[in-house]
């Protein structure tokens, strides 16, 4: 492994994690393109198997712990909405993550760094990194960190999918692409209005309003997710489904 760039010192900024050890952040980011590329360079795929585990025992000693209610079928549904590669893929985005991977020139012209599948899997390595740079307790705090919010939500109605997650799922499987929002407020602080943009590819394809960002962000996905069912083909919306 070539010497850790410190450039990664703004991703351990954003994951709120420091390594001791930087080369298990750099290999954890590390993609296969990019160690056929430089031979002697091992890719993330392990690690990403190892951060699948933790994340996967973390998630459900939380859910476990934290809902003792629900049965065992709804809190299946919850584990499986928080750790798809939907949502880690979603998470990595807000982290930046993408501008940190190592890639091959052809993965890197192909638009690899926006690329859903790389993102989740990098995602993953780096919880595995974490797991064995500062153990169990270091890997549990950044997935609640990173999840948290997303494992209350879920849990709200367990295995339904509001549109900001139908609009994920459909634009990974028919674009290969995770939405993107922004979201300007306005009013007095008592007051406030949000308006939200979702867009994909670069052009804006649903907009909406409301009284908090999250209810904003949903009426915009609403409306990109109708226009954008309308742009794929009915049988693989059925394969999405079944």
């Amino acid at each position: 492994m070539t010497p850790p760039d410190r450039r990664f010192g703004a991703l351990e900024e954003n994951l709120g994690y420091t390594f001791a050890d930087e080369g298990l952040l750099q290999r954890a980011l590390a993609h296969r393109s990019f160690c056929s590329e430089h031979p002697g360079n091992a890719s993330n795929e392990r690690l990403e198997f190892l951060g699948d585990a933790v994340l996967g025992v973390v998630v459900t000693d939380r859910i476990y712990a934290d809902y003792p209610d629900l049965p065992e079928g709804e809190l299946a549904k919850v584990r499986a909405a928080v750790v798809s590669s939907e949502a880690l893929a979603s998470v990595a985005v807000d982290l930046a993550l993408g501008t940190f991977i190592l890639l091959g020139r052809g993965e890197e012209g192909s638009g690899g760094r926006g690329k859903p599948s790389i993102l989740a899997d990098s995602m993953e390595a780096v919880i595995g990194a974490v797991y064995l740079d500062g153990g169990l307790s270091a890997a549990t705090a950044l997935v609640l960190h990173l999840l948290e919010e997303r494992i209350a939500e879920a849990a709200e109605d367990p295995g339904t999918r509001d549109f900001k997650t139908r609009l994920q799922e459909l634009a990974i499987h028919a674009v290969d692409e995770i939405p993107r929002y922004e979201v300007v407020d306005s009013g007095p602080d008592h007051a406030k209005e949000f308006e939200a943009t979702v867009y994909l590819g670069g052009v804006p394809r649903g907009s909406g309003a409301g009284s908090s960002k999250k209810q904003a962000e949903q009426v915009a996905a609403a409306e990109a997710w109708e226009w954008l069912r309308e742009q794929v083909p009915i049988e693989d919306q059925e394969t999405m489904d079944a």
